[in-house]
């Protein structure tokens, strides 16, 4: 028996918590089907019901075990789940929520699966071949464009942060276009951090929790896994996906506090900090993104300040941007999933505090004064006039503090969120 608490306050988050909960009370039994008698539900439809009981349940069983033995004292794992409804108006409906909420909760595990890989078996390499077997599996183009090839483009942002690794960046697109029968009128794209590895450069971290760093990746699992479920859902609009992917190390070739590299945009940073670096390969991803696509609107996602852990904590995204309705539109999209972001300020003077003295623009602000506001003044730098969003998930991309269907480690925050923006984007006002 799973409680659902009170019936005036039953919303989707909760059916989600609880079938998450079921499943992790099952897999701990080892049982390997269950099935979960449904009550019935005078405020919520049957469709409703079902999505949101099956991404609890599909989240809520994911483990990250890949590199263990499988012991005794292990959980087991619930290999099939069958929802049972008193009675069901709609059935086709219900149905092909299931498939959405099957669809949806498993791209997020790939996220997890993703963001919780360790820096040594992910490197910009692999992860690009990553982003080619999923492309492969569920019907995406993908591009990756090497270090000869950034080069060729000047996209010298990205190349200076991996310049201390031996692991060379890479720039990932993956695209989706709808199947036959769908329309596609305009290009969404949703670009994300893929720092693979983060040691901090030259301005290393602490040692401690930089193990941690291997979740600085987390933008770009999710981008990957909204791709992938754009794809599997045939969504009715073109949508890409770029990443930009390096290893941050400081090596002997590694770029310093000091220099100044030219983006692709042809801005100039002034680098006062290498570990600041996630908004240096954001500018490149970014000027690739308008430039080679001329999207509607620009949706990024970043592991990108330590400001917005202390702002939000693990409760909230950050949520910054140049365009309201577009802010407005995430924010709602945030609390439809239970993915909350909240907007944040992006004043005038947060973009003064990243202008240079002796470049285009810094990638430090003002000291640690409004740190969250001012990498994302420099990353407006980069989108321009774009309807532009940016998702700060440094506090949610991953957590210490396990939940009914959350465990310990990468969340894969932002795929159903994105998802649930993409619902209503066709009637989307951004001007």
């Amino acid at each position: 028996m799973v409680g659902l608490g009170e019936e005036a306050k039953l919303d989707a988050e909760a059916l989600r918590r609880a079938a998450g909960h079921a499943v992790k009370e099952a897999a701990a039994r080892r049982a390997t089907k269950m099935t979960l008698a449904v009550a019935a539900l005078r405020r919520m439809r049957a469709p409703v019901v079902a999505q949101a009981l099956t991404e609890g349940a599909i989240l809520g069983g994911y483990r990250f075990d890949a590199y263990k033995e499988k012991g005794k004292d292990e959980p087991g794992e619930v290999a099939a789940v069958q929802l049972s409804f008193d009675r069901v108006p709609d059935l086709r409906a219900a149905r092909q929520a299931l498939k959405r909420g099957t669809i949806l909760a498993e791209s997020q595990n790939v996220a997890r699966e993703l963001s919780n890989q360790p820096g040594n078996a992910l490197p910009p390499a692999a992860l690009a071949r990553e982003a080619r077997r999923l492309g492969r599996q569920a019907g995406l183009r993908v591009r990756v464009l090497a270090p000869a090839e950034l080069e060729k483009r000047k996209l010298r942002a990205i190349l200076a942060v991996g310049s201390g690794s031996a692991n060379t960046p890479r720039i990932i697109a993956l695209e989706h276009r709808p199947k036959r029968g769908k329309t596609a009128p305009d290009t969404l794209c949703f670009v994300g951090k893929g720092i693979t590895f983060d040691s901090g450069g030259i301005s290393i971290k602490p040692s401690a929790g930089m193990d941690e760093m291997k979740h600085d990746m987390s933008g770009a699992a999710a981008v990957l896994g909204a791709l992938r479920a754009c794809a599997l859902l045939n969504v009715p609009h073109h949508v890409v996906g770029v990443i930009g992917a390096a290893e941050n190390m400081p090596g002997g070739s590694a770029y310093r506090p000091g220099d100044i590299v030219t983006s692709g945009s042809g801005k100039s940073i002034e680098i006062l900090n290498t570990d600041a670096e996630g908004r240096v390969v954001l500018a490149d991803a970014l000027h690739y993104a308008k430039k080679e696509y001329k999207p509607r609107a620009i949706i990024d996602l970043a592991t990108l300040t330590g400001a917005c852990v202390v702002a939000l904590g693990r409760w909230a995204t950050g949520l910054f941007g140049n365009n309201e309705r577009l802010i407005e539109l995430l924010r709602r999209a945030g609390e439809a999933t239970a993915e909350r972001a909240w907007p944040m300020p992006l004043w005038e003077g947060h973009r003064k505090a990243v202008r240079s003295e002796v470049a285009d623009v810094k990638n430090t602000g003002a000291g640690r004064e409004a740190g969250s506001s001012t990498a994302a003044a420099f990353l407006a730098a980069f989108a321009g006039d774009t309807p532009w969003a940016h998702l700060d998930i440094a506090g949610t991309g991953w957590t210490t503090h396990p939940g009914p269907y959350q465990p310990r480690g990468a969340t894969g925050v932002g795929v159903r969120l994105l998802l649930e923006l993409l619902n209503g984007w066709k009637d989307a006002r951004l001007d």
